[in-house]
């Protein structure tokens, strides 16, 4: 397998997030119908997700993640800053965190524990 050019480690995340709308910072919104998104991976710099919707490149959403066994879920925003079209209908994007909590950090280093490095 090819050498991890990312900045954080990512590790698989199977969890499904619902996007009503994305905004940009001058607050321009768009509104989105029912765009159901299925978090493929995760990492302390963002989230890989796959959806049959389409979304626009350096936007934000809300996200809340909750991390499988954990009680506690992630209240995050997320910019959105590559795609990638996998099918004629599916598409995976890429997202990092923004103004992401430093102790949050902490919850994903002991998610990442479930998964070992290869």
């Amino acid at each position: 397998m090819g050498e991890e050019k990312r900045r954080a480690r990512r590790v698989p995340v199977f969890i499904e997030l619902e996007v009503s709308s994305v905004f940009k910072q001058d607050n321009e919104r768009v509104t989105l119908e029912d765009t159901p998104i299925e978090l493929t991976d995760i990492s302390k710099m963002g989230i890989g997700f796959v959806t049959k919707g389409k979304l626009p490149i350096g936007y934000y959403f809300n996200a809340k993640i909750n991390l499988g066994s954990s009680p506690s879920s992630l209240y995050c925003v997320v910019k959105i800053v590559r795609e990638q079209k996998i099918d004629d209908t599916t598409t995976k994007y890429g997202c990092e965190f923004v103004g992401f909590p430093s102790v949050l950090n902490y919850i994903i280093d002991e998610y990442q524990k479930d998964f070992p490095e290869e």
